[in-house]
C-alpha cells in the first residue's frame, strides 16, 4: 500500500512512523508512507497556507491553492483521498477494513476552522472523524487511521488471527476476557474452562463472554451488527 499524508506539521509523524507495527510494516515493504509538508506548496514567500473566512467569523481556513497543488502532486489513478475532519463519518472497523483494501491512500490532516470547501467538493472522496470531540489538528486523527489500517495488511501482525478475534474484529463484538500465568493471583483464579484443554468449550465460553461484555459496555454494537445481518 502507498500512503501520502498532507500536513502542516510533518515533525509529528517522525517518531510514530519509526516504531511498532508502523515501523515494521515499512521495513517489510508492506506500506510506503510519504509525509508531505503543505507549506511547500504555498504561493508566497511567507509560505502562507491559510486565510480569513469569507463572510467573517473566528479562526482561519486552509486555502484551496496549496491544498489542490499538494494533493495533485501525489495523486494517482488508484488514490482514495480522505479528509480527517470532525464533520466526517465516525470511524468504524468496517471503514478501516475498506481502507485497508485500497492501493493508495491520501490522508489530509485538517486544521484551523477546516479547509476551503472547493477542496472537499473537487478532490475528497471520503471524510472521517475519529470521534465526537475536537483536536488541535488532524495529525493525531491521521495517525489513528493509519495505524488501524496498516495492522490489517497481510503480514503486518505477528499473529494473523489477532485481527480477526480482537475487539471489533470479524464478529463486530468486544473481545473476550484474557488471562495468562499464574493460574491464581491474589485469590483471583483463571476460569477453569480455559484450563480444560477442550477447545470446543473454550470457544463457546469466549463467544458467550464476547456477547455479555458487549451488551454490558457497548450495546450499540449488538444493535448495529444485528441490523447489518438483516440487511
Amino acid at each position: 500500500m502507498r500512503v501520502d499524508i498532507i500536513t502542516l506539521f510533518p515533525e509529528m509523524f517522525e517518531g510514530p512512523l519509526q516504531i511498532s507495527i508502523l515501523g515494521r510494516a515499512q521495513q517489510r515493504d508492506l506500506v510506503r508512507v510519504n509525509v508531505v509538508n503543505l507549506r511547500d506548496f504555498a504561493h508566497d514567500n511567507y509560505r502562507t497556507v491559510d486565510d480569513r473566512p469569507y463572510g467573517g467569523g473566528a479562526g482561519m481556513v486552509l486555502k484551496a491553492e496549496p491544498l489542490f497543488d499538494a494533493i495533485e502532486s501525489v495523486l494517482s489513478p488508484d488514490a482514495k483521498v480522505v479528509l480527517l475532519t470532525p464533520q466526517g463519518e465516525r470511524l468504524r472497523q468496517k471503514t478501516v477494513q475498506a481502507l485497508a483494501a485500497e492501493k493508495h491512500l491520501i490522508l489530509i490532516c485538517g486544521h484551523y476552522e477546516g479547509v476551503d470547501e472547493r477542496v472537499r467538493q473537487a478532490l475528497v472522496d471520503q471524510e472521517i472523524s475519529i470521534g465526537d470531540y475536537v483536536l488541535t489538528n488532524g495529525n493525531l486523527a491521521t495517525l489513528v487511521v493509519l495505524d488501524a489500517v496498516v495492522r490489517l495488511l497481510p503480514g503486518a501482525l505477528g499473529c494473523a488471527e489477532s485481527a480477526v478475534t480482537e475487539s471489533f474484529g470479524e464478529h463486530g463484538l468486544l473481545d473476550f476476557p484474557q488471562y495468562t500465568r499464574p493460574e491464581e493471583y491474589r485469590g483471583m483464579r483463571v476460569p477453569q474452562v480455559l484450563l480444560s484443554g477442550d477447545h470446543g468449550k473454550i470457544e463457546k465460553w469466549r463467544q458467550t463472554q464476547q456477547r455479555v461484555r458487549t451488551m454490558g459496555r457497548r450495546p450499540d454494537l449488538i444493535t448495529d451488527r444485528d441490523s447489518g445481518d438483516r440487511q
